[in-house]
């Protein structure tokens, strides 16, 4: 069985594919993307993966790639095509090339045209084939920069995708309509700049009259995916936070453990969001808590100092995670959710100010 989940960036409109196996749990990145790092890694550790490798298809024009920030942050391995040029990897990939991970491996073939270092990753079965910008959704990767080349990437979808079995599914790097996945036999058949009768010809032509506007962040993202996304004057790391040892979740919310929290709670400012009835009810509450219920939250926040981090809680864990959204937007950077709230709390045996004995 395969793990897989397609990912997506709507700044750059970038998809990034988890890939893992079943049996021994360890995963692949293909184009993972700089600012969804964090996220990425807490699907990782919920899916209870181990990240082995980060897979760039090319050198990107549009986003830094995640690979050197995961590598630092999990210890997964960077690899793309030695025809990229980059420095920094940990394995330059040959055309025929097989990358594995568990009882599961990809295939590399090498598919210039949008770039020199283009290659597409072909899962071990061919049911799936990962084709970055050379191959699209109905269209292709632009010819015009970096490389380009459309002589090269005609013949490169038609000899090395093309040639897969018609139900392959065929994933790209982006996608600017909200489209996801297509197949082989869906590109040959409408593919309007590749598909059909379409010759060579044809497709140099239209590429060479496309006249598309420079890509905004080529002159920060070429030079940092060079050295497979370590930052440089260009690019900075995104900070963690340091108050606590906290777990950053696939939600986007920030969670703290209930044993750090009961140890330090004169260092934070709990809020509970629960309503004043549940406050003073069977469970009780936190030592010291600030009752402010989820619905007046965004009315009430500027009252809450900012003078320490905030540790929402409510009873189970989920309107106190909602808090810490409304408490951002609000101009709250130090806050983090308590898991479970005080269902756990109480199983847990940790001491309360009220509630039911």
């Amino acid at each position: 069985m395969l793990v897989f989940r397609q990912l997506f960036d709507p700044t750059s409109s970038t998809y990034t594919y988890l890939l893992g196996c079943s049996s021994t749990r360890e995963a692949l990145l293909i184009d993972p993307v700089f600012e969804q790092v964090r996220r990425d890694g807490a699907l990782v550790a919920e899916l209870g993966l181990t990240l082995s490798w980060t897979l760039d298809t090319h050198v990107h024009a549009d986003h830094v790639t995640g690979a050197w920030l995961l590598k630092q942050r999990l210890g997964s391995r960077i690899a793309l095509s030695a025809a990229s040029g980059a420095s920094g990897a940990d394995r330059l990939l040959q055309d025929g090339d097989r990358i594995e991970f568990g009882r599961r491996a990809l295939e590399v073939r090498s598919t210039p045209g949008h770039t020199s270092g283009c290659v597409t990753y072909v899962l071990d079965d061919e049911s799936m084939a990962f084709t970055g910008d050379c191959l699209m959704i109905r269209g292709s990767g632009r010819t015009d920069f970096q490389q380009g080349d459309p002589r090269a990437l005609y013949r490169s979808v038609r000899s090395r995708i093309f040639s897969l079995p018609e139900s392959c599914l065929l994933y790209p790097a982006h996608d600017y309509r909200g489209l996801t996945v297509s197949s082989v036999v869906e590109e040959k058949t409408f593919n309007p700049r590749l598909g059909g009768e379409i010759a060579e010809n044809d497709y140099v032509g239209y590429m060479k009259n496309l006249d598309l506007p420079h890509p905004k962040k080529i002159d920060e993202a070429v030079p940092a995916n060079l050295r497979c996304g370590q930052p440089g004057n260009e690019t900075k790391a995104p900070s963690e936070p340091t108050w606590a040892p906290l777990r950053f979740t696939f939600g986007g919310i920030w969670e703290v453990e209930p044993p750090w929290l009961e140890e330090n709670l004169a260092k934070v400012r709990v809020v509970d969001v629960r309503e004043p009835s549940e406050f003073i009810g069977p469970l009780g509450h936190i030592q010291g808590a600030t009752l402010v219920p989820l619905g007046e939250l965004a009315a009430r926040a500027k009252e809450l100092p900012k003078d320490k981090p905030i540790v929402a809680v409510c009873r189970a864990g989920s309107r106190s995670a909602q808090a810490t959204t409304i408490l951002q937007k609000a101009g709250f950077t130090d806050i983090a959710n308590l898991p479970g709230g005080m269902l756990r709390w109480r199983a847990e045996g940790r001491s309360v100010e009220g509630g039911a004995i």
